[in-house]
């Protein structure tokens, strides 16, 4: 029964999350200009505040996950200003497998108070497997560039599909 609850909790973080990112990918297309930082780190504190809250909130600690993941969404976006013009693009998957490491932590130590280093290592390097290979399999969704063709429920759907791994991998327990 717990292991049911604890996928349903995956499940809405990763809906949540998708409708969010869905939104963002709007407003990136059609509102935000390109090229600004300030936008990039507006951007991160608002995507990982909703992706740490539902992170936090089986342990009824969505405020605490709220505020860590966006410093830790902030870090990986400042990372990402510094090492785009040394690596490119490439910078962004280095930067989102560290991102999934550090939400783990935040989740096994932090938000579910395990001890058990192993056990969260494990956890966050399976989020950030799962969710790397989901984010790679949906990156083409921005391409080709169509703004009016864009088709936003399949933004979603994707989206939903590149966030569910992590979430599975950082609040599903053994059963």
């Amino acid at each position: 029964m717990a292991n049911v609850l604890e996928m349903r909790e995956a499940l809405i973080g990763a809906i949540v999350t998708a409708a969010v990112s869905t939104l963002g990918d709007y407003l990136w297309k059609n509102v935000l200009p390109h090229g600004q930082p300030i936008y990039w780190f507006v951007h991160a504190i608002v995507l990982f505040m909703t992706v740490g809250a539902c992170l936090g909130l089986p342990s009824r600690k969505p405020f605490a996950g709220a505020v860590g993941a966006a410093a830790i969404g902030c870090a990986a976006t400042a990372g990402f200003y510094f090492l785009q013009p040394l690596m490119g693009y490439s910078a962004m998957f280095l930067l989102f497998v560290l991102l999934w490491v550090g939400l783990g932590l935040l989740t096994g130590l932090w938000l579910q108070g395990r001890r058990d280093m192993k056990h969260i290592l494990a956890h966050s390097v399976l989020a950030a497997v799962g969710s790397g290979i989901g984010f790679y399999a949906i990156s083409g969704i921005w391409m080709p560039f169509n703004p009016h063709g864009w088709d936003y429920a399949k933004h979603f759907i994707y989206w939903t599909i590149a966030y569910l791994p992590g979430f599975a991998a950082l609040l599903i327990r053994k059963p």
